[in-house]
């Protein structure tokens, strides 16, 4: 089926009351039906629901529904796209390993990574994700996982994925890609050999900036990869929080089993009932929004960049066409875009200016929205890491919501006239 049938169909069966809405099952717990059917579950004889922190028949629909769309194996529905990014780190690293990680990403991944993550004995190294070749310098026997973002907010420089996944085949690596901005209607990074996908759903899956939540998928045959992979021990010896389950040993996709049954069990940032089913209200109108969200960013990224106010514009499909046409779907390229001002002052000015677009620190919503990332998402980071991270000082991001493009394009040229 296509995306547009999934995102409306997959992974509900209308059960006995033919229900078109997806139920909220808006519980903690579940009654079983006996001693020994309870002792089935937690021994992992059968599967079922056992505690709202480990599943929930609405959130598992989200879960199928969404991994549906990036044509995964399975999907952990979390609470948030942080939560999500922690996971997909902790599931496979510890004190002593190291995680690389793009430096152009989500000022939040970079601090998590950066500053938390070193608490925990977790080194974090980063490359440039335009030049895939520093890889090669930074893996070593403990690397335990290569992060990128397909499209990375809110530098928006798309890398060239296939690059990332073989060298990181070649030293037996696996590779996470944060699919937040492109979403699985444009971009499928796992069909692309990327091993696991993280996503913020709070963002365009929502579609209006109603509901957090996170989601993390892995591709179809990763157990191949971890099997007797000696850089992931913890997935070939026996689990001793878990009756000693070996997760490589199981018919079941061992990443998405293993973030369940211990990060989820232990760190517990669970989606709600009631968000898993915005988030499925959500999906059902997705394909049709990222067409319309990655055309009205064009029309204003090319009314940009003829301004002569305006230094850069970063557009994907304005600048990087090649690999647009090559891992995105249709040309599209999302909503979100980045131009930069002559300074700090210039682009807080502007920002504050607009009257469409609203100053918020979101993305993905159908209401535009304007920010400046160097003192609000990036603030956090040094002057040389907002270089790197491709994020100088005078830097505006735009999430190009559902308005119209002529209307937001007015809304832009009074801002920018204005200084």
């Amino acid at each position: 089926m296509k995306d547009s049938t999934l995102a409306i169909h997959a992974g509900y069966q209308k059960g006995e009351f033919g229900t078109m809405s997806v139920p909220i099952y808006q519980t903690t717990a579940y009654e079983f039906r006996d001693s020994q059917h309870a002792a089935n579950l937690f021994e992992l004889k059968e599967l079922g629901n056992i505690y709202t922190r480990l599943m929930n028949p609405t959130t598992d629909i989200l879960e199928k529904r969404f991994c549906a769309l990036e044509q995964g194996a399975a999907s952990l529905a979390t609470a948030s796209g942080a939560s999500a990014v922690f996971y997909a780190f902790a599931n496979v690293a510890g004190c002593g390993d190291n995680i690389i990680l793009a430096k152009q990403a989500y000022g939040g991944t970079l601090t998590l990574a950066a500053h938390t993550l070193k608490r925990f004995g977790i080194e974090a190294r980063f490359f440039d994700v335009t030049n895939p070749s520093e890889l090669e310098e930074l893996i070593d026997e403990k690397t335990k996982m290569i992060f990128f973002e397909v499209i990375p907010n809110p530098s928006v420089v798309v890398c060239d994925i296939e690059k990332i996944v073989k060298i990181a085949n070649k030293h037996g690596v696996l590779t996470c890609a944060d699919n937040t901005v492109s979403t699985p209607i444009i971009c499928k990074p796992l069909t692309l050999g990327v091993d696991i996908t993280v996503s913020s759903t709070s963002k365009y899956a929502s579609g209006n900036g109603s509901t957090l939540g996170g989601m993390i998928t892995e591709r179809i045959n990763l157990k191949d990869k971890l099997k007797d992979n000696s850089r992931y021990a913890h997935f070939n010896e026996p689990d001793l929080s878990y009756h000693g389950l070996i997760y490589t040993n199981l018919d079941l996709p061992p990443f998405i089993l293993r973030s369940r049954l211990a990060m989820q069990r232990d760190f517990g940032a669970t989606p709600s009932p009631h968000n898993s089913w915005l988030l499925i209200q959500g999906l059902e109108t997705l394909s049709l929004r990222m067409v319309q969200h990655s055309k009205s960013a064009l029309e204003i990224a090319k009314f940009l960049k003829s301004h002569p106010k305006v230094k850069s514009v970063n557009y994907p499909a304005l600048n990087q066409k090649e690999l647009v046409d090559k891992y995105f779907k249709d040309g599209m390229a999302s909503g979100l875009l980045s131009f930069e001002l002559d300074s700090k002052e210039v682009a807080q000015k502007v920002a504050e200016s607009t009257k469409i677009f609203s100053l918020v620190v979101n993305i993905g919503d159908s209401k535009s929205i304007i920010t400046h990332p160097a003192s609000t998402t990036h603030q956090q980071l040094s002057k040389q890491e907002l270089k790197d991270a491709g994020v100088p000082e005078g830097l505006i991001r735009l999430s190009v919501g559902l308005e119209d493009s002529s209307d937001l394009i007015e809304d832009l040229k009074e801002a920018i006239a204005k200084v």
